[in-house]
């Protein structure tokens, strides 16, 4: 092995996000000894790492993993969770109980004290958890953070839509199963929830005021910000001018009725985020909080309907 190169597993392997992983994995300078998935539909594991060795039970997995542990130059030193929501918290726990660390696509849990219960673990194995929080490496988010930071006295007025198009799958995939994805307002929702609390502060008060399996909508109130939400998986909610285009994604953020454009340079970040893992600068525990904590209570709230301040999409939908 390489100085320096660290060795990676990866759960969840035929995933739509496990790509990014074995190409940050690749970047980084390290490399991926061995993938678990119980579908196995991973060919694409042959564009980064053809050697890497592959299960489709997580018994045999775990097993494996015991065994490159107690060998000096096959342990594994990080495992990569691109799993089921679900399935985060159980896969967290088998990277520990095999002393490497763990590096969680969102959202790290789906309840806020799994957060506590982790935090244990890690203490107890001295092992980190990470969270991929990458629109924090965003450089359009960075450039707003910091133009809050001098301004920080300010109540903000945010507006935040996110349309992305689902066909039929979704509802019969995990995702479509509130108990085991945390529906649309985790799937689709945690990483804005993490990116405005992380500047405009902790959550103050949420008022949900549209809870569909396939659209939700409230407003979010942050120390420094009043956020109306809107997110929507179904492509009839598409703007006019992305219909237009054929666009099957919409985002937009308003900051005191100025856009934020961010529409762009996302390619990139899951490497960045790996780099500032590897060099002990990643997102732990307490920074994955806030948007757990955001998301656990919206879809926990009674439904209001067109109540206090509301996204101005509502006006068509209730």
């Amino acid at each position: 092995m390489e100085q320096n190169q660290k060795n990676f597993a990866l759960i969840g392997a035929a995933g739509y996000i496990a790509p990014r992983h074995m190409k940050a994995i690749k970047e980084t300078g390290n490399k991926l000894i061995v993938a678990l998935d119980p579908k196995d539909s991973v060919g694409i594991i042959d564009s980064f790492f053809p050697d890497a060795d592959f299960f489709i039970e997580p018994e045999r997995m775990d097993r494996h993993l015991d065994k490159l542990r107690r060998s000096v130059t096959s342990k594994v030193d990080y495992v990569s969770i691109c799993s089921p929501n679900f399935l985060h918290d159980a896969h967290i726990r088998m990277a520990l109980r095999n002393d490497a660390h763990a590096i969680c696509e969102k959202p790290l849990v789906l309840n806020p004290w799994n957060l506590d219960n982790l935090q244990v673990i890690e203490e107890e194995s001295g092992k980190k958890i990470y969270n991929i929080l990458q629109l924090r490496h965003h450089p359009s988010i960075i450039q707003l953070k910091n133009d809050f930071n001098q301004q920080s006295h300010r109540i903000h007025d945010i507006d935040l839509t996110y349309i992305t198009s689902r066909g039929k799958w979704y509802h019969y995939s995990w995702k479509g199963n509130k108990s085991k994805s945390g529906g649309i307002v985790t799937n689709i929702g945690i990483h804005f929830f993490d990116m405005l609390s992380w500047i405009f502060g902790e959550p103050l008060n949420n008022t949900v005021h549209l809870m569909q399996d396939d659209k939700a909508s409230g407003l979010l109130q942050l120390k420094n910000a009043n956020v109306r939400w809107f997110l929507s998986i179904d492509a009839n909610d598409l703007p006019v001018e992305a219909k237009k285009k054929t666009l099957s994604t919409y985002r937009t953020i308003t900051v005191d009725d100025k856009e934020v454009e961010f529409s762009g340079g996302f390619t990139d970040l899951h490497t960045l985020s790996y780099q500032e893992i590897l060099a002990g600068r990643g997102f732990g525990l307490e920074h994955a909080r806030n948007c757990i904590n955001i998301a656990h209570d919206i879809r926990n709230k009674a439904v209001s309907g067109k109540t206090s301040d509301y996204h101005p999409l509502l006006k068509k939908l209730i």
